[in-house]
């Protein structure tokens, strides 16, 4: 699908296109783009992004897939309107935002999903058990985290739900910056992306 705003083929649109709010998460374009990897989508898919922040993947995975649907999952009423001014400046028409809490409002959702992303949160095991139960057969889910605990309960929540073909990618980035007269490496806060699949 082509946008006004990022006429290519490829994911990972630059950070600085999206329109963003102070405090508000952003997943980092090298981070999208692995997180964008291990989804695997397919034309069709439907995907859920839990928390989905200032909507950098349902942005991206609806250009990618616009035969699919995207069901963009945020708490917070002020970013689920930066949610939609950023589908509206890319163009991306595929994209249901719902308001509410995870994971008590996943229950009514409009459509099972056979793809999820789940970035951050704190209810991440309920999150996983309740993503778990809908989840299409075959499907896979990829989520994210940045510190050892959420490692760790995602990890064990993979094993509690009998989850196959686990990946686990930690990611190791620097960037060039200007910074004064010079050029320099920076380095991008490392991030682990999990993903799993449901064999049935």
């Amino acid at each position: 699908m082509a946008s006004p705003l990022w006429s290519y083929v490829t994911p990972g649109i630059p950070d600085e296109l999206f329109e963003n709010l102070p405090g508000i998460p952003m997943s980092q374009r090298e981070i999208r783009l692995l997180m964008l990897c291990q989804l695997r989508l397919k034309s069709t898919s439907v995907l859920w992004d839990i928390g989905a922040g200032t909507g950098t993947i349902p942005v991206e995975a609806g250009l990618l897939c616009p035969a699919g649907q995207m069901i963009a999952v945020e708490r917070d009423e002020e970013v689920a309107r930066l949610i939609r001014r950023n589908c509206d400046r890319f163009g991306v028409h595929n994209v249901t935002i719902i308001e509410g809490n995870a994971p008590d409002c996943l229950k009514s959702l409009p459509m099972p999903p056979d793809r999820v992303c789940i970035e951050g949160g704190r209810s991440i095991k309920d999150i996983l058990t309740e993503v778990w139960h809908h989840l299409n057969p075959h499907g896979r889910v990829v989520a994210t985290a940045a510190n050892l605990e959420s490692l760790y309960k995602i990890s064990e929540s993979f094993a509690e739900l009998h989850a196959r073909n686990i990946e686990v990618v930690q990611s190791a980035i620097n960037r060039l910056e200007t910074r004064g007269t010079n050029q320099t490496f920076a380095a991008v806060d490392p991030i682990f992306v999990l993903s799993g699949e449901k064999v049935d």
